[in-house]
Formats: C-alpha cells, sequence, structure tokens
C-alpha cells in the first residue's frame, strides 16, 4: 500500500513563490510516475504536472510558472510554484501519474490572496 504526505501550503500574495513537498512511503517499487493534482472548491480534480524517469509533464496552465522534480532517495516529489495566482488557489495532493489509482492523502490547501 503506497501513501502520500504533502506538506508546504500557506495562504500567499499574488506573484509569491512557495514549494510543496509530496513524502511517499509504502510499496512504491512499482510506481511508473508521480504527479501533482489539485482540487479547487466547486471544481473538478485536475492534474498539475507530472513525472517519470522520461521526464517532466506540465499542464498548460502552469507551464513556465511550477517546475517538478523528484529524490528518489527521499521518496520524495516537489512542486515548485512560482508567480502563482488567486486562479491556483486549491488543495494540491500528490498521487501517482498517470494514472491516480493510490489511496488520497490529505493533501496541502495553498491560497492565494491580497
Amino acid at each position: 500500500q503506497v501513501q502520500f504526505e504533502e506538506s508546504g501550503g500557506g495562504l500567499v500574495q499574488p506573484g509569491s513563490s512557495l514549494r510543496l513537498s509530496c513524502q511517499a512511503s509504502g510499496s512504491i517499487g512499482a510506481i511508473y510516475g508521480l504527479g501533482w493534482y489539485r482540487q479547487a472548491p466547486g471544481k473538478e480534480r485536475e492534474l498539475v504536472a507530472g513525472i517519470s524517469s522520461n521526464g517532466p509533464h506540465y499542464e498548460d496552465f502552469v507551464k513556465g510558472r511550477f517546475t517538478i522534480s523528484g529524490d528518489n532517495a527521499k521518496l520524495t516529489v516537489y512542486l515548485d510554484m512560482n508567480m502563482v495566482t488567486p486562479d491556483d488557489t486549491a488543495i494540491y495532493k500528490c498521487n501517482g501519474w498517470p494514472d491516480p489509482w493510490y489511496p488520497w492523502g490529505q493533501g496541502t490547501q495553498v491560497t492565494v490572496s491580497l
């Protein structure tokens, strides 16, 4: 069973930067890739970015602003968020990518507001 624990969220102003972390644990040996997903109030959950041995993938709305990276030794995947806008306000969670078939963690709340 794979488990994820996300951290790093908070309340920030538009244009700010922050780093999210996702610590994976459990039987993760067979995971192809990991991704960051988000869900804003009243909206469907959506993919933000994914990473595998083939490299990173970004959704269009974060290209040039967000960077996904991983530390295999630490079993951790990061999301560096730059130039955030109020539209980035959401709960951010990590899971397998491209298929998020593992149990979801609690996520970390990112709120972008003046």
